[in-house]
């Protein structure tokens, strides 16, 4: 009785088709060039640039004083936020340190005069 050999491909010449295919593709292949070339042309456009008219507030909290427009309030907020319109942006500025047991009452006094557009804001560094 005869005994089976077991045939096994030489996979050498195969790595070696593989390894030329991916070098092929390497430099054949055009990358991406930089956004930067990309060049698109935008119509001119003649008018007058139109001038917003939106009012903005500003109101940091700092070490539990609160400041509008950078100065000091010793007033009630209340009393000093009426003269301001109620369409105004407002941006509450809070330094990292403030809690929220100080934050949270001028935000419900900003709420209950009327103010619309509220943005918190984060005071950077030692501002």
């Amino acid at each position: 009785m005869k005994r089976r050999e077991y045939i096994t491909p030489d996979i050498t010449p195969l790595i070696d088709i593989v390894f030329l295919l991916l070098i092929f593709f390497l430099v054949s292949s055009v990358f991406k060039k930089e956004e930067i070339e990309l060049q698109i042309d935008l119509p001119y456009v003649k008018g007058k640039t139109i001038e917003q008219k939106t009012k903005t507030l500003t109101i940091s909290l700092k070490d539990k004083k609160i400041f509008i427009k950078k100065k000091l309030i010793t007033i009630p907020i209340e009393k000093a936020l009426l003269i301001y319109p109620k369409d105004s942006i407002v941006y509450v500025y809070i330094d990292k340190k403030t809690s929220y047991e100080n934050i949270l009452p001028l935000l419900n006094t900003i709420n209950k005069l009327g103010f619309q557009n509220l943005n918190l804001m984060g005071i950077k560094g030692d501002d």
